[in-house]
């Protein structure tokens, strides 16, 4: 029985296309039973036993329709979803990631600072806000605390620091501005990724701005560019549900339309793994999908996996592994427009993001020192990685690993 279970787990392997160049290693370190590189099969014989596989599980007219250039729509999306053919589906995406990128893996030097937990917003999947500033756990960080991370690690070559925060509804304006300008004024050269477009919303209704004054403010500030979060699911159903009391979708959208008109770049999220259906999850990238028709300004999408521990949802079960492999596999193949798919580790745990780097994805965020908001919903994932340490998960995963700055400059080629 074990010989037959290796055997059936190598042809899956070898249908699959993910043999050949593994470096003798399987993700995580584990020796494999076999050599993979001299077993890996002529090109032609793979695509043509997926071709037939593919018939087989109904999703040779969508292959069909990848190499004549036509885009996927929403049914196309939701039989990605449901077809029972996981590593068919992972097939097509890695085809469509390797067109673009090789084995090219993106990751950079960053660290992640969150200045405050004290957010009047009370999304039900979220395990990091407190509502007071007096409620147990509630913390709201001076500046001098906040530069001083950055102090610390002046002698790391770091090129991004990535700042998202609660809504906190009493901390004036200038905490914000002044936030910036102490980063700058510490490191000139670094990058600020920083404030969701729900934030920016908070700031322009608190504050007495529209969105693009809060934006044109922060930019003479300091900031570089708009992170993707908050974007949870765009589906009105679900964010009635779950996160009724902060900016919309079409709020949302329409900040990252100003961000870029104004030469920012951006990305954009997706909370997966809770109450959304197949078919809004499709919904979602097709709205991120127009909005890089519309700009051109969405550097990367990232699927974020819901974690149930410590908060309102914690009945849920988490999204298993073959979900964030479908969905990180799903969004490369729908978003044809969008450069970079990315696998945010810290959600979805190192060893799925390495497999995902079969799946679709090429990129793996980067260091993220510092990040809490996962942790305090459960991750079990390393408080943060160092850049060799990334280089060799990408290494043993078969992958190249390419240190980028934030807006995908290479930094280094890692031997």
């Amino acid at each position: 029985m074990a010989c037959r279970l290796r055997v059936d787990v190598r042809q899956a392997q070898r249908d699959a296309g993910l043999v050949g160049g593994v470096e003798g290693r399987l993700p995580g370190g584990a020796a494999p039973s076999y050599d993979v590189r001299s077993e890996a099969p002529r090109e032609a014989e793979t695509f043509g036993t997926m071709r037939s596989r593919l018939e087989t599980t109904g999703l040779l007219d969508i292959a069909d329709k990848l190499d004549a250039g036509i885009r996927l729509d929403l049914d196309d999306g939701t039989r990605l979803f449901a077809c029972p053919d996981l590593l068919a589906v992972g097939w097509l995406a890695n085809r469509e990631r390797e067109k673009r990128h090789a084995g090219q893996t993106f990751f950079n030097h960053n660290i992640r600072i969150e200045a405050t937990n004290v957010c009047v917003a009370s999304c039900l999947f979220c395990s990091f806000a407190r509502l007071q500033p007096g409620d147990d756990g509630a913390y709201t960080l001076s500046l001098e605390e906040v530069w001083d991370k950055l102090r610390a690690r002046q002698h790391q070559s770091i090129t991004e620091v990535h700042v998202v925060n609660g809504l906190h509804p009493d901390l004036p304006f200038d905490y914000y501005l002044e936030l910036l300008r102490g980063l700058k004024r510490i490191r000139p050269d670094v990058h600020l990724k920083c404030f969701t477009a729900v934030e920016i919303a908070f700031f322009a209704d608190l504050y007495g701005r529209t969105d693009e004054q809060v934006l044109t403010e922060l930019m003479a500030a300091g900031l570089d560019s708009l992170p993707g979060g908050g974007a949870e699911v765009f589906a009105e159903r679900v964010r009635s549900k779950l996160c009724h009391d902060k900016c919309g979708t079409e709020r949302y959208l329409d900040i990252h339309r100003t961000t870029h008109r104004l030469g920012m770049r951006s990305n954009v999220t997706m909370l997966y793994g809770h109450i959304e259906t197949a078919e809004e999850r499709v919904d979602h990238m097709l709205r991120a999908r127009a909005l890089q028709d519309e700009t051109g300004g969405v550097q990367a999408f990232i699927p974020l996996a819901f974690h149930p521990d410590n908060n309102q949802m914690r009945k849920l079960p988490a999204p298993t592994a073959a979900d964030t492999l479908r969905v990180h596999a799903v969004a490369r193949l729908m978003l044809d427009n969008v450069p970079h798919i990315k696998a945010f580790w810290v959600a979805t745990g190192v060893e799925t993001a390495q497999t995902a780097l079969w799946f679709g994805v090429d990129d793996l965020d980067g260091t993220v020192q510092e990040e809490q908001i996962y942790h305090m919903a459960g991750a079990r994932t390393p408080a943060a990685l160092t850049t060799d340490d990334i280089s060799r998960l990408i290494r043993v995963a078969g992958r190249e690993p390419v240190e980028r700055d934030t807006l995908y400059n290479v930094v280094s080629m890692s031997a």
